[in-house]
């Protein structure tokens, strides 16, 4: 069976980004590396070895990024995709410790981000972002989320280095199952947050990458 650094250069890291990647000893130094960069808030889709190298990404590549280095450190580069009503959708890279389930993701907002492996359910994972899922206007965004894709059916394409677009993969999430969390009585009846915790969410947040709802409807 070959080691996770030698499927990383069988996909086309060098040497050195594998030294790099391998620097990360546990998922939450990706989140921290994740965290130092700029969020980037023109949308495109750049692999993983563009992230190492310009140092900026937004959600979906974050998660692209997130996913190739828990690969090095001998997880499988999982995602999830979590969609939204009059909001962006959310991708996270997704790993499993002791039975539970954990995130690593990329976010202009605050609380989106990290996530403790001590759900025991991929939707006790996804719940544990609901509240805090919200779009500026202080409405609850999050309806529904994917199974987890596993990234390594995209190896033939060089998802982890090509210098080419990656919208095939965001191409396939769309095309993906997604599961509801909500009725859409439910749906209807969620109460807006304050505020002073809008603020929370969005502090720094690069205003150019902040979604503008178009309305104040569910």
């Amino acid at each position: 069976m070959m080691r996770s650094n030698e499927i990383a250069v069988k996909n086309g890291f060098t040497g050195d980004e594998v030294v790099f990647l391998r620097r990360f000893k546990k998922p939450q130094d990706i989140q921290e590396f994740l965290d130092s960069i700029p969020y980037d808030p023109v949308p495109g889709t750049s692999s993983p070895r563009a992230v190492l190298h310009e140092r900026k990404a937004n959600c979906f590549e974050g998660a692209l990024f997130a996913a190739a280095a828990l690969r090095v450190l001998g997880y499988k580069p999982l995602i999830v995709d979590m969609i939204a009503h009059n909001d962006d959708d959310h991708v996270f890279a997704l790993f499993k410790r002791q039975n539970c389930y954990g995130a690593v993701a990329k976010s202009n907002t605050t609380m989106l981000r990290y996530r403790e492996p001590v759900y025991r359910t991929l939707r006790e994972l996804v719940m544990s972002y609901f509240d805090f899922y919200v779009n500026s206007i202080g409405e609850k965004t999050l309806r529904g989320y994917s199974k987890p894709v596993d990234l390594s059916v995209f190896d033939g394409q060089k998802w982890m280095v090509t210098d080419g677009s990656l919208d095939f993969i965001g191409d396939y999430l769309n095309r993906i199952r997604h599961v509801k969390i909500l009725t859409p009585k439910q749906a209807r009846n969620l109460t807006r947050v304050d505020r002073n915790f809008v603020k929370l969410c969005f502090n720094d947040a690069v205003e150019d990458g902040v979604y503008k709802p178009k309305s104040r409807n569910r």
